[in-house]
């Protein structure tokens, strides 16, 4: 029987074809791997682009006021405590939350004869669950929210509005507030004969609680944390006259809002924006600190 002939040039031609696949092969293997380092070099800066924040955990807010801060902006009106009762006051009650690494606060209430003061204070630690935004500015977006949404002016304190024509003489609540200038007392001030308050009316009165100008209406605050805000506004419609005034101020990524509002049994006495802005800023300013150690 006749052999096959071997032909040497068609074994080069699949010697050839062989590694020429075995190549492309190796080279879409290497390709591949290539873009894999790619994308997992880009989610790695990502990664680091979005810093957490300076806070991971948040201390216990009832702790936080001293006891000389705390018995200041309580006064008793020269009413005294035995020491038990003074012990469940400056202790302040918890807020309940259900995640004390999140959210924390606590509030302090005295009664009096001439009326109630509340402090309370509301910490909270924001996380951000997106890689490309930092915790420090997801808290920046939500403290602009509050500023929002309290209207604050941008760029300083909003004008103290004069009274018209037809008020003057009467006696605004502004006015009598701003006849008490310069008498840092825990009482209110007296309304003046019209005793009819404007809702959300500044005291002119000026101290270390007014910004540069003199201001206590409601506006930004320099040197308080990364940013700050005050407001204070003035209610008459309720059962008594009560002025609230709220701090609010973001270190890194916790934000702490501070209220401190005092009510008057007497329509005709106007709790004055000045004491009550004074120590509302003293105790952020403390809070501050304590945060920082």
């Amino acid at each position: 029987m006749a052999r096959k002939s071997f032909v040497p040039g068609a074994a080069l031609v699949a010697a050839a074809a062989l590694a020429a696949g075995l190549a492309g092969c190796s080279g879409g293997s290497s390709s591949g791997a290539g873009a894999a380092d790619a994308k997992s070099g880009d989610a790695a800066a990502a990664t680091q682009a979005a810093e957490p924040g300076r806070y991971q955990t948040l201390p216990e807010a009832c702790g936080l006021p001293s006891r000389s801060t705390l018995h200041a902006m309580l006064p008793g009106d020269g009413q005294r405590l035995s020491s038990a009762d003074a012990e469940k006051l400056y202790a302040g009650q918890a807020d309940i939350t259900y995640d004390t690494d999140r959210r924390v606060g606590c509030h302090w209430t005295r009664e009096t004869t001439e009326g109630t003061r509340h402090l309370s204070l509301d910490i909270q630690r924001v996380v951000s669950y997106d890689a490309s935004v930092s915790d420090d500015d997801k808290a920046q977006g939500i403290y602009d929210g509050k500023e929002l949404a309290a209207q604050i002016p941008s760029g300083g304190a909003a004008p103290t509005p004069s009274p018209s024509a037809k008020d003057k003489g009467k006696g605004t609540a502004a006015d009598g507030v701003a006849n008490a200038a310069g008498k840092p007392s825990g009482k209110a001030t007296a309304a003046g004969k019209g005793g009819k308050a404007t809702p959300g009316a500044p005291s002119s009165a000026t101290g270390t609680g007014a910004d540069a100008g003199g201001s206590t209406a409601p506006r930004v605050l320099d040197g308080l944390g990364d940013a700050a805000f005050l407001d204070d506004k003035l209610a008459t419609a309720d059962s008594g006259v009560h002025r609230d005034v709220t701090v609010v101020f973001r270190t890194s990524n916790v934000i702490v809002t501070l209220t401190y509002d005092q009510w008057s049994t007497d329509k005709a006495m106007l709790p004055e924006s000045q004491e009550l802005q004074d120590k509302a800023r003293s105790l952020a300013g403390e809070l501050v600190d304590s945060l920082s150690e």
